[in-house]
């Protein structure tokens, strides 16, 4: 967030591209960009979008926030003639934090600028291409046990010690399941997913990243089931994904989950604690399956965040800010 703002207004400057908008995401530093480039983008309105931010991103035990961080996405926010979060739950999330990180200041700290902040904020959902993994519906594997799809990041903030904590006790009441564990990892020797390796030895069909799309997507479409136990999660693309592409989801009824599955299904599938996983978990694996009906139910809610619905609400929204920001010149 430091030395990237630095290099991207070089090469904004060396382009010498005036653009109608400068849509920024919350990972730059746009105080700087826009110093440095201010020759050229004093009068170009400018959009910021938060997919994360660094105020309310959560930490590792033990480990103290760096509220420079926080500080330079409020200082974006303030530049931007529009900031857009990717969901309802992110936005309430960072606003319900922005004042206690101002109030560690001791003057000066500008309180009233949250509301005014807020006031130009809106939610605007991220474009994804599902539409791309119906090209692999029919790669599906097959098996006869049902398959459980872990398809998020190898990080602490998705919690997979709780999910392999689920694991071990379904196991253990002796269901039936095949694994599939996808998702990239940072670390050199990720131990929840190695333990799993070696103790889930014969139900796992799929172990670690794959590099190409069509693999990812085949393995997503052969999924029967998909479950999270995150800590952090502020949209939700890979369990978008996989409800898309069949799985029938079991999320904890927190953070931006709720929003990913339609209120009729809320009490089947988001649960509020380890009990509640196990149980909807163990009905589904001993034959409690949802429904056609139901299925199509979930499919149709992600589906709206498809780029062929996205796109057109992403023009609409762009051009009034430019439109709004030009009005005031």
């Amino acid at each position: 967030m430091h030395g990237g703002a630095v290099t991207l207004a070089r090469q904004f400057l060396e382009q010498g591209y005036r653009p109608d908008l400068i849509l920024a995401s919350d990972m730059l530093d746009l105080s700087t960009f826009l110093s440095l480039t201010r020759t050229e983008t004093h009068n170009i309105p400018v959009a910021l979008y938060f997919h994360e931010n660094q105020l309310t991103y959560p930490l590792r035990r033990g480990e103290k926030r760096d509220l420079h961080y926080g500080f330079i996405n409020y200082l974006s926010a303030l530049l931007a003639d529009a900031v857009f979060f990717n969901s309802a739950f992110h936005l309430q999330s960072f606003f319900d934090e922005l004042p206690r990180l101002l109030k560690h200041f001791p003057d000066y700290n500008e309180l009233d600028t949250v509301s005014q902040l807020r006031a130009r904020s809106e939610v605007l959902p991220l474009g994804l291409d599902l539409r791309r993994h119906d090209l692999y519906s029919q790669a599906r594997v097959t098996t006869e046990a049902p398959i459980i799809v872990w398809n998020h990041r190898w990080e602490y903030d998705k919690n997979p010690q709780e999910f392999f904590q689920a694991i071990y006790a379904l196991q253990k009441m002796g269901l039936d399941f095949n694994l599939v564990l996808l998702g990239e990892s940072f670390r050199v020797k990720p131990e929840e997913f190695l333990e799993a390796k070696e103790r889930l030895r014969g139900r796992v069909l799929q172990f670690g990243y794959v590099e190409d799309f069509g693999s990812y997507s085949s393995w997503l479409w052969s999924g029967d089931l998909c479950i999270s136990t995150a800590h952090h999660e502020f949209f939700g693309v890979a369990t978008t994904e996989a409800i898309y592409c069949g799985c029938y989801p079991i999320l904890p009824n927190r953070l931006v989950y709720p929003d990913l599955v339609p209120e009729e299904l809320h009490a089947a599938c988001l649960y509020d604690d380890f009990g509640g996983l196990l149980a909807r978990a163990r009905d589904f694996l001993a034959g409690k399956r949802p429904s056609s009906k139901e299925l199509a139910s979930l499919r149709s809610h992600v589906a709206r965040f498809d780029w062929a619905v996205m796109a057109a609400q992403y023009d609409q929204r762009l051009e009034q800010v430019v439109k709004a920001h030009h009005s005031r010149a």
